[in-house]
C-alpha cells in the first residue's frame, strides 16, 4: 500500500531526483516549451513576480544558470504581472514508446509569439542550410549539364 507516500520519485535517489526537476524548470524558463512527464515552474515564476533581492537569490539557488535567472526576472515574470497563477498550459501527448511513461507538453502562456518566431528563424535557416548544400553539389559535379528545368 502506498499510504502517507507522497510525491514521485522517478525511479532516482533524492539528490538526482532534484537535479532532473532543476534542469526541467530551467529548461522551461530559458526555452518556453519543453517535452516532459514532470510539471514544476509555478513557484519560480512567482519568486520572479517579487522580484526583491531575496527571491532572486532564492531562484539563483534552485536554476542551474544565471541566464536563466535573468530571463526569469525580465521576460518571464513581467509576462505574468496581472495574472494570479496558471502560468503554464500542459498537453498531453500520450505514452512514450520505450517505457509508457505518460508524456506532456509543459509550455509558458502568452509565449506562443516568441515560439513562433524561434519556429521561423529555424525554418529560414535550414532552408539558408539547404540551398548551400545545393550549391555545393551542383559545383562538384561540373562535368555534367545543368538542369533544364531548374530555376536559373
Amino acid at each position: 500500500m502506498r499510504h502517507r507516500n507522497a510525491g514521485f520519485k522517478l525511479g532516482r535517489n533524492p539528490s538526482h531526483r532534484r537535479a532532473v526537476l532543476r534542469n526541467l524548470v530551467t529548461s522551461i524558463v530559458l526555452m518556453d516549451k519543453v517535452e516532459t512527464t514532470q510539471p514544476l515552474v509555478e513557484k519560480m515564476i512567482t519568486l520572479g513576480k517579487r522580484g526583491t533581492v531575496h527571491a532572486r537569490r532564492q531562484a539563483l539557488a534552485y536554476l542551474m544558470t544565471p541566464e536563466s535567472v535573468d530571463r526569469l526576472f525580465a521576460v518571464v515574470a513581467p509576462r505574468y504581472a496581472d495574472r494570479n497563477g496558471g502560468y503554464t498550459r500542459i498537453t498531453r501527448t500520450g505514452a512514450r514508446q520505450g517505457d509508457a511513461a505518460e508524456m506532456a507538453y509543459i509550455e509558458l502562456l502568452g509565449a506562443e509569439h516568441e515560439l513562433d518566431e524561434r519556429r521561423q528563424k529555424r525554418d529560414e535557416a535550414r532552408a539558408k542550410k539547404r540551398e548551400e548544400m545545393a550549391k555545393q553539389l551542383e559545383e562538384q559535379r561540373p562535368g555534367e549539364a545543368p538542369d533544364p528545368n531548374a530555376e536559373p
